[in-house]
C-alpha cells in the first residue's frame, strides 16, 4: 500500500520520515543525474549544500548560469527572489525552490505597491533596482543590478538622468560616494548586513591590526568606514585570495566563509560579530533551505515557483538589461 504524504506547500513532504542510513549526498546526485538537474546554491547556504551544487555564486553569477543552462529542472538553493529570477529567465523549465518561507528581508521592505507609488512622486527618473527585491518591483523596474555590477550600469547612465534606486539605501549611498550621483533612494536594509558591531569590528581591528577588513557594500556606513576592501561576496572571495595577507576579517553573511577557507586553507579568516551575541551574520531566510528538504525537493519535484506569464514578461526587460550592460564583468 502506498503511502499517503501531505504536501506542504511551502516545504514539501512534511510527512515523509527519511531513512538516517540514507546517503543524502549520494542521493541527490543520483536525483540530478536522472532527472537532468542542476543545482545552484549561493554562497550564504549551509556548508553541505554549497559542496554539492553544480555552481556556487553571487546574484549576477547565479543570474547568467540560470539564463544559460540547459537542464530540464533548476532547483535553486538560496531565497525566492533569487529562484524567481531564475524562472523568469526560463518559463519553460520547472524551478524548484527547497523551502518557499525562504524569503529576504531586503526584498519584504519594497512591497511593489509601495514602490509604485514611490516611483510616481520622482517623474522622469531611470529605476534601478537591486536584484533583491521580488519579481512585482522588477517589472517596476528599468534595470535591474547586483552588488556586483551596479557601479559599471550606473556609470553608463547619462549625467542628466535621475535616477531612483531601491531598495536596499545602504548599497544606494556607497554607490553615490562611489559615483558621485545623486540618487532617490528607497528606504530599505538587509537584516544581516546592518547588524554588524562597528564597536565590535573596531576591537577585532585592535586584536588583529594587520588583518584587511572586507566588507559587503549593504553593510552600515559605520561599519563600511572601517574597511580596506568593499565588494560583492565574489569579489571578496576573489580578494581574500588574491591578497598576499594570511588573515581577514569579514563583513558578510559567513556563509562565504566556507569557500574562502576551502580557496585559501593556509589562510584565517574572522567573521565580523554583529552587535548582540546572537549568530545574527547568519540569514535565517537562507538556513531554511538543508540537506534534508534538497533531497525531498528534488525527489518529488516540489515546492515549485510559477509566475503570472504579464509580470514574468515584464520583469524579464530589466534583468535582460542588466545582463547586456554587464557583459564585460567577470
Amino acid at each position: 500500500m502506498t503511502e499517503l504524504l501531505t504536501l506542504d506547500p511551502a516545504v514539501g513532504y512534511v510527512d515523509e520520515v527519511l531513512d538516517p542510513t540514507l546517503d543524502l549526498f549520494e542521493e541527490i546526485e543520483r536525483l540530478k543525474r536522472e532527472k537532468n538537474a542542476v543545482l545552484l546554491a549561493h554562497y550564504y547556504q549551509e556548508p553541505d549544500i554549497q559542496d554539492i551544487a553544480d555552481y556556487i555564486g553571487d546574484s549576477l553569477g547565479l543570474s547568467r548560469r540560470a539564463a544559460e543552462t540547459d537542464a530540464d529542472l533548476i532547483v535553486f538553493a538560496g531565497v525566492h527572489f533569487m529562484a524567481e529570477t531564475a524562472k523568469i529567465l526560463n518559463p519553460s523549465k520547472k524551478v524548484l525552490l527547497p523551502d518557499l518561507n525562504a524569503g529576504c528581508s531586503l526584498a519584504d521592505s519594497c512591497p511593489a505597491d509601495d514602490f509604485a507609488a514611490f516611483k510616481a512622486r520622482h517623474p522622469g527618473h531611470i529605476v534601478i533596482s537591486y536584484i533583491n527585491c521580488t519579481a512585482a518591483t522588477k517589472a517596476l523596474s528599468d534595470i535591474i543590478c547586483t552588488s556586483s555590477n551596479a557601479e559599471h550600469i550606473i556609470r553608463q547612465i547619462p549625467e542628466d538622468q535621475p535616477i531612483i534606486f531601491a531598495p536596499d539605501r545602504n548599497l544606494g549611498r556607497f554607490l553615490m560616494k562611489q559615483t558621485g550621483r545623486d540618487m532617490a533612494l528607497w528606504d530599505g536594509v538587509c537584516i544581516v548586513h546592518e547588524t554588524f558591531s562597528e564597536r565590535k569590528l573596531i576591537g577585532l581591528k585592535v586584536r588583529f591590526p594587520d588583518a584587511p577588513v572586507l566588507a559587503h557594500p549593504e553593510c552600515e556606513e559605520a561599519v563600511l568606514r572601517h574597511a580596506d576592501f568593499i565588494g560583492s561576496t565574489s569579489m571578496i572571495r576573489r580578494f581574500a585570495s588574491e591578497d598576499a595577507h594570511d588573515t581577514f576579517i569579514v563583513a558578510t553573511e559567513e556563509g562565504i566563509l566556507h569557500q574562502m577557507q576551502k580557496d585559501n586553507p593556509e589562510k584565517t579568516f574572522i567573521p565580523a560579530p554583529p552587535e548582540s551575541g546572537c549568530s545574527c551574520n547568519q540569514c535565517p531566510h537562507m538556513r531554511l533551505n538543508t540537506l534534508e528538504k534538497l533531497y525531498l525537493c528534488l525527489r518529488h519535484e516540489q515546492p515549485e515557483i510559477t509566475m503570472d506569464e504579464t509580470l514574468r514578461v515584464q520583469a524579464l526587460r530589466p534583468i535582460e538589461r542588466m545582463l547586456e550592460m554587464s557583459a564585460a564583468i567577470r
